[in-house]
């Protein structure tokens, strides 16, 4: 019945979607036409671009499945859920743009196939926002529930009773415990009745009514509950392991398919393709706008360097990038020809504890390199790291390999992140922050917590404070 239930709700939220996307189609036309006919002209729905409403529903259906937009999103937060849409809408608009220019149809407003993007982005938003406030809501009032036993009475178990206790949002209500000891002697936990164990799990699911189970267990208990697994998957019941076998580790669970072999991943990283490939699409776009932007500058950089003082425009460095690979950094010279062979000279100025060198009256910096450096000029090159995939736009300054080498192990987890342009260290203080350790942490919290959101934070933050010219060397 639940799944009949669950079923009928996807096919709805699908035409509902349709329609929605026929609406934004229209409602593009309408504003385009409001905003901006005595410009570009006028348009009719129907007149040029209708035959579009027989690629985009097509289209749009195929990327709505693809990214499993109809699959339950109970533990999924809503901006997990308004991530995909943006992400379902941009690659729907490039896919149509796309059509539009391989058919060369020039008749077809490039305005109006932007601002369907944006509408039907919108559209999609709200409506997504709409079903969860009010499957929150039937939630609330009992209805729409999904009945869970967890299996196991130890700490993993009381954890998901806190965790179902907790986001009543999910609809998840829990039926009880089934001990995975025959000898138990607990009645309940907390407010929660222990309603058997193993052995009786058969006659459990006969007398109650389940739609999931949860295993909340010792691994080597699960080593003995195949006939346990099979005896669900006979009936059709849901069956979830709860996976935090190493309870201190920071690293996030996920499952991979490889190739047949289902294997569970530890990992501190991201590990979602989409933000990957948003966050790859990001340098990119950034990278070339930024190199335009900056195109009269780095002519002017490049002059003045060179008729400045002796030695070349460019100083390359060999850095250390994602997981501990090589790659050459690219910088404008700042420094005297001979600054390498001068490191021994300068050697007692460094104003940085740990292994790395900074300090802010290096005597082998020039002029115009000292002012390069204050505004962070001499790090423009690097825009080519980025758009040769050696570097982000935003991720853990990269390191010397001397350096690396005297990390200690809990540093290296720094690598694990391509490397970038700005990071929290940079909008924190740059040089002000004196403390190695302190410059560690900063890393590895920007890799704990990454979002798009919080790469975007960093890249604005980083204009104003490189405008400011403050913290730099």
């Amino acid at each position: 019945m639940l799944k009949q239930k669950a079923r009928l709700i996807s096919i709805s939220l699908y035409l509902t979607e349709m329609t929605l996307l026929v609406l934004a189609f229209f409602s593009s036309s309408w504003f385009r036409n409001t905003l901006f006919s005595p410009a570009y002209g006028h348009i009719g729905p129907l007149e040029r671009n209708g035959w579009l409403l027989y690629v985009m529903l097509p289209l749009w259906s195929i990327l709505l499945f693809y990214f499993r937009m109809y699959e339950s999103q109970r533990t999924k937060s809503l901006w997990e859920e308004v991530l995909k849409i943006m992400g379902i809408s941009f690659a729907g608009t490039l896919i149509l743009m796309a059509t539009i220019f391989s058919l060369k149809m020039g008749d077809i407003s490039r305005l109006f196939i932007g601002i369907l993007g944006g509408v039907t982005c919108l559209f999609f938003t709200l409506e997504r926002t709409f079903f969860r406030l009010w499957a929150r809501h039937i939630r609330k009032k009992g209805f729409n529930l999904r009945n869970i036993i967890i299996v196991g009475t130890g700490r993993r178990a009381r954890e998901m009773k806190n965790l179902i206790d907790q986001h009543k949002e999910w609809g998840f209500r829990l039926t009880g415990f089934v001990s995975d000891h025959p000898d138990i002697r607990l009645k309940r936990i907390k407010d929660t009745p222990i309603i058997g164990n193993i052995s009786n799990l058969p006659e459990i699911l006969e007398q109650y009514v389940i739609d999931e189970l949860i295993f909340a267990i010792s691994r080597k208990r699960l080593e003995e509950l195949e006939d346990v697994f099979l005896l669900c998957e006979e009936q059709g019941i849901r069956t979830r392991v709860a996976v935090n076998f190493f309870p201190q580790m920071l690293a996030k669970v996920h499952l991979d398919d490889f190739h047949g072999v289902p294997l569970l991943t530890f990992t501190t990283t991201p590990h979602s393709e989409f933000l990957l490939l948003s966050k790859r699409l990001f340098d990119v776009v950034i990278g070339i706008l930024l190199s335009l932007l900056l195109l009269p500058a780095i002519l002017l950089i490049i002059l003045v360097v060179k008729y400045t003082s002796e030695g070349p425009v460019l100083f390359k460095q060999t850095r250390v990038g994602l997981n501990g690979r090589h790659f050459t950094l690219y910088k404008f010279r700042s420094m005297c020809r001979n600054a390498e062979e001068r490191k021994g000279e300068v050697a007692h100025m460094n104003e940085m504890d740990g292994p790395v060198f900074k300090t802010a009256n290096d005597p082998r910096v020039t002029n115009i390199g000292s002012f390069l450096r204050r505004m962070s000029l001499d790090e423009i090159p690097q825009l080519y790291n980025v758009l040769i995939g050696d570097m982000s736009i935003v991720g853990p300054r990269p390191p010397l390999p001397e350096e690396v080498q005297q990390y200690q192990r809990w540093h290296r987890r720094r690598l694990s992140m391509k490397p970038g342009l700005t990071c929290l260290w940079q909008v924190g203080g740059r040089n002000k922050i004196n403390d190695f350790k302190k410059w560690m942490e900063l890393d590895l919290k920007y890799i704990d917590n990454w979002s798009l959101k919080l790469d975007l934070k960093i890249f604005f933050k980083t204009i104003f404070v490189v405008l400011a010219g403050r913290g730099a060397s």
